[in-house]
């Protein structure tokens, strides 16, 4: 069965807002959210407290005449994908960047828009390969991570389960690559993701063979068919961007330094 909009949320925003990269500091009230399947007016609150995530929502649903912000297929549209992002229209998209970033960016905003004139929607592979560099949000100097590092894991990613251990999963999946030139997906190796804390989890009875959504170091969902391919599509629609569809490609800046 599918959840509703404001369960999605909860489970693609916990895994950053667990780590304090964003949204509001509770997040042991956002995991109890996700495990219990409770939708409250508290719930849609905390998910008015995720900076980057909400403008989005409120930019969909907008554009597509959507009442609320979170409406499954709202949420579904940003975190993976689907048609509404087609329809929000390139306008919309560059008044909701000029509103957010260009007091934030200054002289560079510009190079922000390109992807939007490129093509870009409001998909979170968009934010993460398009907005992150021009915002100077590829560093996590608390876990020394690389830049690339923080766009492969914040990046939603797919993969395969492998084997099941406890609150953990072993997932095949496909890490980003950096050339010295171009980004794109590696071979597939193995790692570890967590599903559950002390048994309770957003996604129950998986098994090998599942297909899912990664965000970080969890699981976030089981993928159908027809998501998987979105998810895809939008993902390699914006790496094309980044790579070849702007002048300034503000990832390879970013991945040079």
């Amino acid at each position: 069965m599918l959840v509703n909009g404001a369960q999605l949320f909860v489970r693609y925003a916990y895994p950053p807002n667990s780590r304090g990269s964003c949204g509001p500091e509770d997040s042991d009230a956002l995991l109890h959210y996700g495990q219990s399947g409770i939708t409250d007016p508290g719930l849609r609150e905390l998910a008015k407290g995720f900076a980057g995530a909400w403008p989005y929502l409120e930019l969909i649903a907008g554009a597509t005449g959507t009442p609320d912000p979170l409406d499954y297929r709202v949420v579904e549209a940003y975190w993976v994908g689907n048609a509404l992002l087609d329809s929000v229209g390139v306008r919309n998209i560059g008044n909701s960047m000029e509103d957010r970033f260009r007091a934030r960016t200054g002289h560079q905003f510009p190079h922000l828009m390109e992807g939007v004139l490129a093509g870009g929607v409001p998909h979170h592979s968009f934010h993460v390969l398009e907005i992150y560099p021009w915002l100077g949000l590829l560093r996590d100097d608390r876990r020394s991570a690389t830049a690339l590092a923080v766009l492969d894991q914040c990046r939603i990613r797919w993969g395969e389960v492998v084997a099941v251990t406890g609150d953990e999963v072993l997932v095949r999946s496909r890490p980003l690559r950096w050339d010295g030139v171009a980004l794109s997906l590696g071979d597939a190796v193995m790692e570890t993701a967590k599903y559950a804390v002390a048994g309770s989890g957003f996604v129950n009875d998986l098994a090998p063979g599942d297909i899912v959504s990664l965000h970080w170091d969890w699981v976030c969902d089981r993928l159908s068919p027809r998501q998987l391919a979105r998810l895809r599509h939008y993902f390699d629609r914006h790496l094309k961007i980044a790579n070849s569809g702007v002048e300034h490609r503000g990832t390879a800046i970013a991945l040079e330094h």
